[in-house]
């Protein structure tokens, strides 16, 4: 009888790499890690991990338990959801992973609302940049990830992972009231300092492009993934930006929001494990969060 905790360990090689990584994730050691797939090598008879340099690479034979142990762990996490399907309570911990603006608009609200609802459902949230998010919820870091994409800039798309629609908001051109030149369009933009998101974030790309089609290679000065030190830049006369309506949920807009050529809208999504999509505790959440999503007022 194959021991399924070794074979899980062997899946989360291919997911994460290296030993040392799986280690981590684990809470183990490397040595106990390292120890675990021997005893499974020599369980099924047959050679699994190759040294490869400094990492390991998976043999045939390997890959063929792991996608065994997919399957494996896709039907426990059914049998789970089911169990939990039939209490009359929603309990146990959610693991959620969000990007910043929709942890500052929806999140509040949500865990608030879910804290009265479902007092014995703890809600556990991490920020993450959504293609890092999407990608550690196929690899079962977290539960339920909130992610975001950008006009024609598909988000990555894993097999295990259902995608609901949450709620979708303007991108606008932010300027600040006083500091910089008069700004009427993007094209005005040409010659003025940006801040963005740093290199590989979706948004990025997609302001680069939005410049690239408006004429011009955007000066890019600052970099940052925060956005409340974005907002701060344009505030105080230092840069532009493209941001989305929905970091100003709950304030007034401290600086001056131009609409952009064919008013192009983000979308907001969820996605979980299509395994476990009918936990209670996910069928909760994003109950809650649909709700807060249309009481949420932007400008």
């Amino acid at each position: 009888m194959l021991d399924v905790r070794r074979m899980t360990l062997l899946r989360e090689v291919k997911v994460r790499g290296t030993l040392a990584a799986v280690a981590e994730a684990q809470g183990l050691s490397p040595s106990a890690v390292s120890q675990q797939l021997g005893l499974l090598e020599k369980a099924v008879g047959v050679e699994l991990l190759r040294k490869t340099g400094r990492g390991v690479q998976l043999t045939p034979q390997a890959e063929i338990l792991v996608s065994h142990t997919s399957d494996i762990l896709e039907s426990l996490e059914r049998a789970e959801a089911d169990l939990a399907s039939s209490l009359t309570s929603v309990t146990g911990a959610l693991r959620v992973a969000v990007f910043q603006s929709a942890a500052l608009a929806l999140l509040p609200g949500a865990l608030r609302t879910l804290r009265n609802e479902h007092p014995e459902l703890r809600v556990e949230m991490v920020q993450r940049e959504p293609e890092t998010a999407l990608y550690e919820t196929w690899a079962r870091d977290f539960d339920l990830v909130i992610a975001e994409q950008y006009p024609g800039h598909a988000a990555v798309r894993h097999a295990e992972l259902d995608r609901v629609h949450l709620t979708s908001d303007a991108i606008r051109l932010a300027v600040p009231h006083e500091g910089l030149p008069p700004v009427r369009s993007l094209a005005d933009t040409a010659q003025l300092p940006w801040v963005m998101e740093p290199r590989g974030a979706a948004s990025r790309h997609w302001a680069e492009q939005a410049c690239r089609r408006a004429g011009f290679e955007p000066d890019v000065r600052f970099e940052t993934a925060d956005l409340q030190a974005q907002i701060r830049l344009i505030e105080s006369g230092n840069a532009v930006a493209l941001m989305p309506d929905l970091v100003w949920t709950g304030r007034v807009p401290s600086v001056a929001l131009l609409e952009l050529d064919g008013k192009p809208r983000r979308s907001i999504f969820t996605s979980v494990r299509r395994a476990g999509a009918r936990r209670p505790a996910i069928l909760a959440c994003r109950e809650v969060l649909e709700r807060t999503a249309r009481l949420v007022a932007v400008p």
